[in-house]
């Protein structure tokens, strides 16, 4: 039985418009972080929508979507919550995203994403959180 989220627990959001990807995202977030409370939207526009009506504490984005891309959501997500830890993955590992996404303060993860590889990220931004500075 799930309990409701309490105060202090911090809201994930997963963007990624493979919902085979956002599978894999949320069973290892929930792995390692199950009092953590998940959120998926399989595009920007679900996302931008989701952000705007609770709050959100880290956000885990796919880099290529149709629409907008993981990068400009990052953006506009940095724009709202300067402190909040983000993520962008992607399968495309060139050094170009990767510098966009040191751009607007995101973390890049290659895809396909693995546990070793969120838990290093998410123990950061847990680290962050509780310091509650960007």
């Amino acid at each position: 039985m799930t309990q409701p989220p309490s105060p202090q627990t911090v809201t994930v959001l997963v963007v990624d418009d493979s919902k085979l990807a956002r599978a894999v995202a949320v069973r290892l977030l929930r792995q390692l972080k199950p009092d953590w409370a998940v959120r998926e939207a399989a595009n920007a526009e679900e996302a931008a929508a989701i952000a705007a009506a609770e709050p959100v504490g880290v956000a885990l984005l796919d880099f290529n979507m149709p629409g907008k891309d993981g990068l400009a959501l990052a953006a506009e997500l940095r724009a709202q919550n300067p402190g909040m830890p983000i993520a962008v993955i992607s399968a495309n590992i060139q050094d170009e995203v990767i510098a966009r996404a040191r751009s607007v303060d995101a973390t890049f993860m290659p895809k396909p994403l693995t546990g070793e590889a969120l838990a290093g990220f998410l123990s950061g931004a847990s680290l962050r959180l509780r310091r509650g500075a960007p």
